[in-house]
């Protein structure tokens, strides 16, 4: 059996998953609780349960906020490696179901990089190796370094079709 990969990603990266995931967890409270507030206004003869349903909301969202911005961000950053030889790339990651992608350089099509506004503001890339199969995304790597695995990547897939 193979080792686990031994490359982490950049400890930026908590930020930016902290900062994506209160953004998603924010968006579904508000598609919650908006409608609640607005059942609160304008029909007074339930306002105790629109209070209780907005209470409950308000729990639910900033349990979620804890939960995932400071129990799963760590748990997810630790889980995370990867591995670029020769041969093959090799990505682990999961937090309850742990995946493990052994990708040959042979099976590659195509590799770019990826950087939102929310990357870019931590100086962070995301890699993405194409196959016919899929597509696998390493993310939160510093730019240079992420442009460096494209480009090895590219490389070391264009050297396997050569060899065939």
């Amino acid at each position: 059996m193979r080792a686990n990969p031994t490359k982490k990603l950049n400890p930026k990266i908590k930020a930016v998953w902290r900062i994506s995931d209160a953004i998603a967890i924010s968006a579904i409270a508000a598609a919650f609780i908006v409608p609640g507030i607005f059942v609160l206004l304008l029909e007074p003869s339930i306002a105790f349960f629109a209070e209780v349903y907005c209470l409950a909301c308000l729990v639910l969202y900033i349990t979620a906020l804890v939960v995932f911005l400071f129990i799963v961000t760590p748990i997810r950053y630790v889980r995370w490696s990867y591995e670029l030889s020769p041969d093959y790339l090799d990505i682990a990651y999961g937090i309850i179901w742990r995946k493990r992608f052994i990708i040959p350089f042979i099976r590659v099509q195509n590799t770019d990089t990826k950087q939102g506004p929310v990357l870019r503001a931590f100086g962070l890339s995301s890699v993405t190796v194409s196959t016919a199969a899929g597509s696998h995304v390493i993310p939160g790597l510093i730019t240079a370094e992420a442009n460096d695995v494209r480009d090895r990547a590219a490389e070391f897939a264009r050297l396997a079709k050569e060899d065939v």
